[in-house]
């Protein structure tokens, strides 16, 4: 992990705007009517909806998503009690945290008040606002009272995430660590080093899972809590142990299986973790100094099972793993309280998926070839996109089965597609396609079966029902990767195309080439030799109907792929010229782009091709096309160069397609700006329209366009490039083309093949 400065965080906090959250509209706000909705008269009706009905304003109102984080700076993380103000950065960071992880709005909100008394009762009157609340950083042992206070007294979810998240995370780590190790909970010894707010509430969820409280010992800055001391709180009474023969962490800690530091940097030596049990797990959980290093304690103990704060080490303990999550199970349920029986669920929710296959994006950024369940993964990771369909439904599930959900959740299916299209991770339309693909799963050839990304896309779609993967390769090549991937190649075929076992099939294909192309100079020797490539022999197993579809790209570079596809597939009928798409979906909508790929310099011929493949292609995909042509110049204003070939392109399209909604020469803005268009231009054919399909120009502004709007904008997916206009479904990858990518492109080719065959069967 890269060494923070301080000027670096200075820098990052003040740049730009200052902070870290902003409040953005949800609703229209451009004209004057759009503004007598938001404000008056038209506020003034749900107002008196709710005020017949409070639950109205889960529904008209933000409440149903927002969540208040509250703090009076008297713990701020490792900073100690540096005030409300002082916690203000931290505050935000949450409400950062919320918003990326599981989609949650924030109001951070810094009380200068040390009285929890007041603290209670000012919580109390903004809690109308918010559905639910997060305590952040409040001292022990008053966090407890106020937390407890306000559970009893509001109606919404109320959490100390100082005390439950950690608790929480480190559960679920401790139930995976003992698994590891072969160990009960119910029988491990267990040190806690720490007696404030979040050891105590770690102490009382482990003890809730089943621990034994008389194997429990607790320390504090003054040593081992026993029954023997008369300065205890409540709370450490609570685990005061009867035990008299120990006093210090050395002594407690001789024999223990678990040692749970919630204290200070450097307090557990060496020495300390050779007297523990054999395969001791060691959860140092001190921030930014655990009470002793991985390295330390890696080097005491070879056999230790070791967690920390970190993220530079294995098996860290993130409050992010759980609170997103849990409060988004809360909220979607209109929870009235989060219980033991939501927190629970979480934890075993958290615990179970680290034992599930690990994602390629969980993989990719943390730079490693495959996770898999054991002493260096017993957690999940903080990245890992499964977390909030996961935990959120158990802990929706647990809400409505602890009767403290206000609504049900019918359709689990349902939510969970919403829960991963409202942070991105999947489209309505990719879901379409994935769903498509999967009623019917053709064969699919991959060209780079030894490319890492091709080959996990293979194993992937075809566990997830998309295709029957064939794999173009050298067998131990592609089987020794897949070892270092740790996936699995059962049921996947692979085929060395080079391998004298292929000496007939190649010479088949040689034969078919050369009888397709003999009068264009192409002889029977060449072909043979081209059958040796990759590409060739790729897309003549798709042409001879040995596979239905073929997936290219990631090694070769485009303009041989385009001369080969040309030579062994064509052309469409009716067609000169065949060009790609990409597709963007946004949160404006969903738009076709083209051509991205193929088409250096078009000249009107060309693009009257492009135009007609795009309409084909975006009805292909349930869409119907409004199509604005693209250039710098809108309706003929310059009459020269590559506008000139756009407006000409236009004109042939009007007069002899004029059922297709096509207009320009225009530029960009005015294809996106309906008003703006119609206002300027009132005579153009897509008047009240709004534009979903580009075509550009020429290839550098329709490569150059997509690629920064993929650059600039991460919440938008980008599907492609898909292949419009070759007799076969042959599609091609870019060289920087993710799995997800390469699973999205195989998806298409599968349908492509589906309605291929459905053509050739009428």
């Amino acid at each position: 992990m890269a060494k923070i400065t301080k000027e670096a965080a200075l820098l990052y906090h003040s740049e730009g705007k200052p902070g870290k959250i902003e409040v953005v509209p949800t609703k229209p706000y451009s004209t004057q009517n759009d503004l007598s909705l938001a404000y008056s008269p038209g506020v003034a009706e749900p107002c008196l909806e709710i005020e017949k009905n409070p639950e109205d304003a889960y529904k008209y109102t933000a409440k149903g998503n927002l969540v208040a984080v509250i703090s009076n700076g008297t713990a701020v993380l490792g900073l100690g009690d540096i005030g409300a103000l002082a916690g203000k950065p931290v505050m935000e960071g949450k409400g950062l945290l919320f918003k990326i992880y599981a989609g949650i709005d924030v109001f951070d909100i810094e009380l200068d008040e040390k009285d929890p008394e007041k603290f209670i009762e000012a919580v109390k009157a903004i809690a109308p606002t918010f559905g639910g609340i997060n305590l952040e950083d409040i001292k022990a042992p008053e966090c407890f009272e106020i937390e407890r206070r306000l559970k009893e007294e509001l109606d919404i979810p109320v959490m100390h995430d100082d005390q439950h998240g950690t608790a929480i995370i480190s559960s679920a780590g401790l139930l995976n660590a003992l698994e590891v190790a072969g160990k009960k909970i119910g029988e491990v010894k267990i040190v806690v080093n720490g007696a404030g707010a979040s050891a105590v509430s770690c102490t009382k969820l482990y003890e809730a899972l089943g621990a034994k409280r008389e194997n429990i010992v607790m320390l504090d800055s003054k040593g081992v809590i026993s029954k023997e001391r008369t300065d205890l709180n409540e709370q450490k009474r609570y685990f005061a142990t009867s035990r008299t023969d120990i006093h210090t962490l050395a002594e407690a800690i001789k024999g223990a299986d678990v040692f749970l530091g919630l204290s200070r940097g450097n307090v557990l030596s060496q020495d300390m973790v050779r007297s523990m049990a054999k395969q001791p797990i060691v959860f140092a959980l001190a921030n930014p100094t655990p009470e002793i290093s991985y390295e330390e304690a890696m080097a005491a103990r070879p056999d230790v099972l070791m967690s920390t704060g970190r993220s530079d080490y294995p098996n860290q303990i993130n409050n992010v793993i759980g609170f997103p999550y849990i409060f988004r199970g809360a909220l979607d349920t209109h929870a009235s309280a989060i219980n033991e029986e939501m927190k629970i669920a979480a934890v075993h929710a958290i615990a179970d998926l680290a034992k599930q296959p690990v994602p390629d994006v969980v993989n990719e950024a943390y730079q490693v070839n495959n996770f898999s369940f054991g002493p260096e993964y017993f957690i999940p990771k903080p990245v890992d996109p499964r977390l909030i369909t996961v935990v959120s439904c158990a802990v929706a599930k647990a809400a409505m089965e602890s009767g403290v959900a206000r609504i049900n959740i019918e359709d689990w299916d349902a939510y969970q597609i919403h829960l991963r299209e409202l942070m991105g991770y999947e489209s309505k339309l990719s879901r379409q396609l994935h769903d498509a693909a999967r009623r019917n799963p053709q064969r699919v050839v991959f060209a780079e079966g030894t490319h890492p990304n091709m080959l996990k896309a293979a194993v992937e779609a075809k566990s997830e029902g998309i295709c029957y993967p064939i794999l173009l390769g050298n067998h131990e090549t592609i089987e020794k990767m897949a070892t270092q991937l740790d996936v699995s190649l059962e049921g996947i075929e692979i085929i060395n195309l080079r391998h004298p076992n292929e000496a007939s099939r190649r010479e088949r294909y040689a034969h078919i080439l050369n009888e397709k192309r003999y009068r264009e100079g192409f002889t029977l020797e060449e072909a043979n030799d081209k059958m040796f490539e990759r590409n060739y022999f790729g897309m003549m197993m798709v042409e001879t109907g040995d596979a239905d579809a073929f997936i290219t790209g990631l090694y070769t570079k485009y303009s041989n792929t385009i001369k080969v596809a040309k030579e062994v597939i064509g052309i469409q009928p009716g067609y000169k010229h065949f060009g790609t798409m990409h597709i963007l979906n946004s949160k404006k909508g969903t738009y076709f782009l083209a051509d991205t790929l193929i088409n250096r310099h078009p000249g009107t011929d060309t693009l009257i091709d492009i135009a007609k493949l795009a309409d084909k292609t975006v009805r292909f995909f349930n869409h119907t096309p409004a199509m604005a042509m693209i250039s710098y110049s809108n309706f003929g204003a310059d009459p020269i160069g590559s506008p000139a070939i756009v407006h000409e392109a236009v004109d042939v399209m009007q007069k002899e397609y004029p059922e297709m909604l096509i207009d320009g020469e225009m530029q960009v803005n005015f294809a996106m700006n309906r008003n703006l268009r119609d206002i300027k231009y009132p005579f153009t054919r897509l008047k009240g329209k709004d534009v979903n399909t580009l075509i550009f120009p020429n290839l550098s502004s329709a490569n150059a366009g997509y690629q920064l709007l993929q650059m600039m904008d991460s919440d938008t997916e980008f599907i492609g490039p898909i292949q419009m206009g070759l007799n076969r479904p042959i599609h091609f990858t870019d060289f920087e083309s993710s799995v997800r990518d390469i699973i999205n492109i195989t998806a298409v080719a599968v349908i492509d093949a589906i309605v291929e065959k459905k053509k050739m069967n009428k």
